[in-house]
């Protein structure tokens, strides 16, 4: 019997990239008796020759020239790790209209690019694997496109962000404010130089709309993400929280209605209760509701070399078994609806509100009239610290409007009586 090879060209030597390397010679035995077939490394495309990554690939491996993998007849799967936006799209989409299958673990090229290569890959009867391109190396994005395919999704939230997920969860155990965790974070190699990208919930919001396309078979585009980041957390306002039996995460929420898609980043208070209160460190999670399921979560690393080198690879031994069997593109694009996205004046949730405001009597009720006005209700109060005239109020919503809260809230901002509004956070799973 012929032995079957697939060759694979490998885009990025990085931390993923050696993660992929070392999984498929340390685990080349395995993979060839799942797959049916040898899975070798024909190329690696790098920048710099000469640069010591840890590893030592076989001589003759490494190059600096893409022509080399993208017009290598005998290369039949090419694997992004490059990460960005350019050059990567340009080789991924040069090695899809050469009819290569593509895997790759490139998040804001899916979430940006997605439809072109979908396309290219449609057009040339290949594949598109991306299960690491969320949450690392937890699976989710096959298990939403086959396992839970028979299910209505109706809401899919996640910790998507293990920096973020880092950092609150230090400031819920020791008390420390945003600066000292983001120091620590950067420390320990968990944050950038510049974190904006975590922080700010961009890199959380790329990772939702990835799951929202897939969930809810539409495809969403980045700008219709309401995002919000984790700057304006205090240690005052977790133990707030933790007070009223809450805990502060920063959340990736999509949900679908009668009036379509919504779709959100931004921290929100969690009861302790949820499932995904007690996700800590850097941990992701994903919590699924689907009508025949029930409730789903899905738990692990979301980043890391090995983590989610081991979702490239699943993705390559899954490409291979396409190609052996002349069948790729069996789970291509599943964006095949046309959903209308509300926007976020039109979500409904509950707030917690913490106010600066004058200590004397009636400055409470001018405050609940100005929300009762707005059909805005609230389910508790709470009046901790006060000094000299000024007192601290800590509110907490029922379900509202989000447009009746805003217009609430500008108009209270205005009361002579009310020094600063200091925080406002949303509240979601009770």
């Amino acid at each position: 019997m012929v032995e079957q090879v697939i060759n694979v060209g490998l885009l990025g030597l990085g931390t993923v990239g050696r993660g992929v390397y070392r999984i498929l010679k340390n685990n080349s035995t395995g993979i060839e008796q799942k797959v049916g077939a040898r899975i070798e490394i024909k190329k690696i495309l790098v920048r710099d020759l000469a640069k010591n990554r840890g590893i030592v690939p076989e001589e003759g491996l490494l190059t600096t020239n893409i022509s080399d993998i993208v017009d290598n007849a005998e290369i039949d799967l090419v694997v992004e790790v490059m990460g960005g936006i350019n050059p990567a799209l340009e080789y991924s989409l040069s090695a899809l209209r050469r009819g290569k299958s593509l895997v790759t673990a490139n998040k804001d090229m899916v979430a940006l690019h997605g439809r072109e290569l979908f396309e290219a890959a449609e057009a040339n009867c290949c594949d598109v694997l991306f299960e690491a391109s969320v949450a690392g190396g937890i699976p989710i994005i096959r298990p939403l496109k086959e396992c839970l395919a028979a299910n209505r999704i109706e809401q899919v939230i996640g910790i998507i962000n293990g920096t973020t997920n880092y950092m609150l969860t230090r400031m819920s155990k020791e008390g420390l404010d945003f600066h000292q965790v983001l120091k620590e974070a950067q420390d320990l190699g968990y944050a950038e130089a510049d974190p904006s990208a975590d922080v700010e919930g961009f890199d959380a919001a790329r990772k939702l709309t990835i799951l929202s396309s897939i969930a809810f078979n539409t495809r969403i585009a980045l700008d219709q993400v309401y995002v919000e980041g984790i700057t304006g957390i205090t240690a005052e306002d977790i133990a707030y929280a933790s007070e009223l039996n809450y805990v502060i995460k920063l959340l990736g929420i999509a949900k679908e209605s009668a009036e379509g898609i919504e779709v959100r980043v931004h921290p929100a208070l969690l009861p302790k209760s949820h499932p995904l209160a007690a996700v800590s460190d850097v941990y992701n999670a994903i919590f699924i509701r689907g009508d025949a399921v029930g409730d789903v979560m899905f738990y692990g690393r979301g980043a890391g070399e090995m983590p989610t080198a081991s979702a490239v690879v699943g993705d390559v031994m899954n490409a291979a078994r396409n190609l052996l069997k002349k069948v790729p593109g069996i789970i291509s694009c599943t964006c095949f609806e046309e959903k209308p996205v509300k926007p976020m004046s039109a979500t409904l949730t509950k707030y917690y509100v913490r106010l600066n405001v004058v200590d004397k009597p009636g400055v409470l009720a001018g405050i609940a009239l100005i929300f009762g006005n707005h059909e805005v209700s609230l389910s508790s109060v709470l009046q901790r610290h006060t000094t000299g005239n000024a007192a601290e109020i800590v509110l907490v919503t029922h379900e509202v409007l989000e447009g009746n809260f805003q217009d609430a809230i500008k108009l209270i901002k205005e009361l002579p009586t009310v020094h600063q509004i200091t925080s406002i956070i949303r509240t979601e799973g009770d």
